[in-house]
């Protein structure tokens, strides 16, 4: 269907290709459009007054966006009660003064710099525009607006502070999901779940970059089959997959062309899909079989080993590894999961991350492992451990705060890193602690660039992709509200989402 959604204009968003607002510019791409190329040595710079000025080329200072302001707890954000049966390119260089061809694929060429491809980029960066120029990846999120509590898909540029949505008004909009090559987006929009008349809302495909009145209906309700979209995965895959809502059920696997076509029902049952890089194949998780792989089109065929209560895969792009989410019957009711790899032809388990338990005076204080995700190469793995109070005779509460009387001021949410063996899939180096008080961690597809979500807002670290640290004297990039509270309590659904390079 081609359906058109009204989308009212907004004065200097993102990405809209004018300067209004009464000013000369809002930055380089304005004065660059007004003016023309620079003199040869000199970029353009949008200064604090708004004007176009010249300065001499150099590179970018590293980035270094203040220090952690997060103090907030979050939800590990599990969704724990969820299925399981039941319930570019864009363009090429258009000047004559910068010649792009000379860093091809070299990833050195600064932000506002022209290129030819993304390869041409420093991290961070994707080539994008006309002329083409290295910018800033975006990051996409859901939120809720402070004020009327209205769900909101946000996106932003991962380098600088300031959101846009992508409804306007009071429609709602969740769950953003990055097409391949990044030039558009999709996400649900309107009615969150109204069995009545299947009332769904829809499901809504955007280009980038955004322009008003631009806006396609994919599926909703009726056509979708669903009473609203959940567990959204788009790119590399050739379709965007969704879980299907129907009363009491949260299962069942539906595929949607982008290009026009009709709904395709994948699988009859099963949740958490996620696509391999060859972009036609999935796999998801059913109560009975744990793992499954299926492909457009195709059967699913179980992955032998997996167990049953294996869920929520993650494909390893490089070498088709899953990282996949066990529970263990041995251990406490509600803290029993742990993080483990299989290969996708099946084979051995091995566990990365287990479930841990510390015994205390009035009880113990115990983790579980949740909303893991692969860095590009697969050398890493990012996880959250939750970290419970578990008092005897008591009811459990997340630490950090009063209730939790066994941890009150311990951190509830902590994010670790691992290193993983490429080839063999074993853990390299035990586990290390990345940061306290956060949750739904996601790396940048060059892997330079850890975003995380803490305290309702978005953090955006730089690393040493070879070690999975910190990268060394650079803070984080905190982005502040703005009146938007990024939300965590619908696990790997609410996690950011970075635009493909």
């Amino acid at each position: 269907m081609t359906k058109r959604v009204v989308v009212s204009a907004m004065c200097c968003a993102l990405w809209v290709l004018t300067t209004g607002c009464g000013d000369e510019c809002t930055d380089a791409f304005d004065c660059r459009a007004d003016n023309g190329q620079p003199a040869s040595g000199q970029e353009w710079t949008c200064n604090s007054n708004n004007e176009c000025e010249q300065r001499p080329v150099e590179a970018p200072p590293p980035v270094d966006a203040g220090t952690d302001a997060g103090t907030g707890e979050e939800d590990a954000g599990t969704d724990a009660g969820v299925d399981a049966g039941t319930d570019t390119d864009a363009g090429t260089d258009a000047g004559t003064d910068t010649d792009a061809g000379t860093d091809a694929g070299s990833m050195s060429v600064p932000k506002d710099g022209a290129c030819i491809s993304s390869a041409d980029c420093q991290p961070g960066l994707r080539c994008e525009g006309t002329p083409s120029l290295c910018q800033a990846m975006h990051v996409a999120v859901t939120a809720t607006a402070d004020t009327g509590g209205t769900f909101k898909a946000l996106v932003m540029r991962y380098d600088t502070p300031g959101m846009v949505a992508l409804t306007e008004d009071d429609t709602s909009s969740r769950y953003p999901r990055w097409g391949p090559g990044g030039n558009r987006i999709a996400f649900a929009q309107g009615a969150v779940e109204e069995t009545a008349g299947r009332a769904a809302g829809e499901l809504v495909l955007r280009d980038i970059p955004l322009a008003e009145g631009q806006a396609t209906v994919l599926a909703d309700g009726g056509t979708g089959n669903t009473e609203s979209f959940r567990y959204m995965e788009w790119e590399p895959g050739t379709h965007l997959a969704y879980v299907r809502r129907n009363g009491a059920s949260t299962s069942g696997i539906s595929l949607v062309p982008t290009d026009g076509g009709a709904v395709v029902q994948a699988t009859e049952s099963g949740t958490f899909p996620d696509w391999s890089a060859d972009g036609t194949t999935f796999a998801f998780s059913t109560a009975t079989l744990g793992l499954s792989t299926s492909t457009v089109g195709g059967t699913p065929s179980p992955i032998a080993g997996s167990g049953e209560s294996a869920e929520q895969p993650h494909y390893n792009r490089a070498n088709n590894q899953l990282l996949f989410i066990r529970k263990d019957d041995a251990k406490p009711e509600g803290f029993d999961t742990s993080l483990f790899l299989i290969p996708v032809t099946g084979g051995t388990v091995q566990t990365i991350a287990d479930f841990t338990t510390e015994s205390v005076t009035g009880g113990s204080i115990d983790s579980y492992v949740a909303n893991p995700i692969w860095s590009p190469d697969g050398s890493l793995v990012a996880y959250v451990r939750a970290y419970y109070s578990n008092p005897t005779g008591g009811s459990p509460e997340l630490c950090g705060n009063a209730a939790a009387t066994l941890c009150p001021t311990r951190s509830g949410n902590v994010l670790y890193v691992r290193r993983i063996n490429t080839e063999t899939g074993e853990g390299v180096e035990p586990e290390f602690s990345f940061v306290e008080g956060a949750t739904l961690p996601s790396y940048s597809p060059d892997g330079r660039f850890l975003a995380y979500i803490k305290g309702g807002q978005v953090y955006v670290q730089q690393i040493d992709p070879a070690t999975g640290q910190p990268a060394s004297g650079v803070a984080a990039i905190v982005h502040p509200k703005g009146g938007y509270t990024v939300q965590t309590g619908a696990g790997d659904d609410h996690r950011p989402r970075w635009q493909p390079k």
